[in-house]
């Protein structure tokens, strides 16, 4: 749009022009000249108005809050924090059916709810692979913060854990190491290695093999091969069995020292039972007697002495070998006051719920983790920080532990066929 600006400065030159040339014409003259300082006025006043009209307004001037409003920072710095303690914990647990995964979610949850953790939500897998990433699946749809996880297969959860990582949810493995997946934040186990390492010596003493007594019969069970722990467990034995049997000292009378050969899938005690019986089928069916045998589990030495008690073992005449085991449950401790099971490797799974819980803590908190070990403990993808705890062997001689620290009650109903043993 043409300004007003412009049409004054043209009436101002045209009547300039007139007024010049009809300087000398009388009254006609004089009233151009009028006209001209009339125009002369409004083209001064309409350019005072242009430049008054194209400065930049001046911004207003914040206003002060009123005395009974606080300012936005203020409302914005009162407003509440998110609640550490109601972060969602997730347990992803293997089975109900072993009563040490019942106590090890139990005194977890225990010290996490007297840390002021009320938030939980577990999950039973009941030793189902496909279960257990379903299950996993599901506690990330509900936005769980950090997950305790105790795998059914430490190779399998690759995939998901990518899932949890994606949304920030931390994850702890908890007592079997969980396998070629970066997303694994802290390991929580007992000293594997050394579970093994404990019942092999208990053989060697018991069987008096470092004094040069033998030969001995020796038969060699592991765990399931897709628990990384198995491959600790057997490591650690072998590690002390291995030159005995070089030597001759032990006779494995089947030849299966492989631990291919020795695992029991799943930890399966009806399948540990079934592989004993072929053992005694195929190899001590002539006469031979068992001296020993190394299991690394209680639940799988309750079906190998099912299987050695079905063919005569465990009388006067025909005493039961050694027998070892692992995690000092409650049939197993009964077992050995009642002279049946040897001996167990007892994990005090206080000592590892604790530190499950503080790796939790540490992880919803962002404060330093509570490891104790870098080094020993590799997924395949990475070292993993880990918290190890010590184990002790538990045999006939000092199975009271067992109840003089708490970890049991004598007063249960579980111990009262053995009552009287305890008092």
């Amino acid at each position: 749009m043409v300004s007003l600006d412009f049409y004054f400065i043209f009436l101002y030159n045209k009547i300039t022009i007139l007024a010049f040339a009809n300087k000398n014409i009388g009254e006609r003259g004089e009233r151009i000249m009028k006209m001209k300082k009339f125009l002369t006025f409004l083209l001064v006043g309409g350019i005072v108005l242009s430049l008054a009209a194209c400065a930049t307004p001046a911004e207003p001037a914040a206003s002060e809050p009123a005395a009974d409003e606080p300012a936005a920072e203020e409302a914005a710095a009162e407003e509440p924090a998110e609640d550490p303690y109601s972060a969602l914990i997730g347990f992803a647990m293997p089975t109900h059916s072993d009563e040490s995964w019942l106590k090890h979610k139990s005194y977890m949850q225990e010290y996490l709810e007297e840390m002021g953790y009320t938030n939980f939500d577990e999950q039973w897998a009941e030793d189902v692979v496909a279960d257990q990433v379903n299950q996993i699946e599901n506690m990330i749809t509900k936005g769980v913060n950090v997950l305790v996880v105790a795998a059914v297969d430490g190779s399998s959860l690759g995939d998901v854990l990518a899932k949890a990582a994606a949304q920030g949810t931390k994850v702890i493995a908890y007592d079997r190491l969980i396998m070629n997946t970066e997303h694994v934040d802290a390991y929580v186990a007992g000293d594997n290695f050394g579970v093994g390492v404990k019942e092999a010596d208990y053989i060697i003493e018991k069987l008096g093999l470092a004094d040069g007594k033998g030969p001995f019969n020796v038969e060699i069970f592991a765990g399931s091969m897709d628990d990384n722990n198995s491959f600790f467990f057997f490591d650690g034995a072998m590690s002390l069995l291995q030159p005995y049997i070089d030597n001759g000292q032990i006779v494995v009378q089947s030849g299966q020292t492989a631990v291919e050969k020795v695992a029991i899938q799943q930890w399966d005690a009806a399948v540990a039972q079934a592989r004993m019986d072929n053992l005694l089928t195929a190899y001590y069916a002539d006469g031979e007697l068992v001296d020993a045998v190394l299991s690394p589990y209680d639940g799988l030495s309750i079906g190998i002495i099912s299987s050695l008690k079905n063919v005569g073992y465990g009388t006067a005449d025909q005493p039961l070998p050694i027998v070892t085991g692992q995690d000092a449950e409650v049939a197993t401790v009964i077992s050995i006051i009642n002279g049946e099971q040897a001996q167990t490797v007892w994990k005090d799974f206080r000592e590892s719920a604790k530190g499950g819980a503080a790796l939790v803590d540490a992880l919803i908190q962002g404060t330093e983790l509570p490891i104790n070990d870098t080094e020993t403990y590799h997924n395949g993808v990475k070292q993993i920080p880990s918290f190890l705890y010590p184990v002790k062997s538990v045999d006939i001689t000092n199975y009271m532990e067992l109840f003089d620290t708490g970890f049991y009650n004598k007063d249960d109903d579980m111990w009262s066929d053995v009552i009287d043993s305890l008092n």
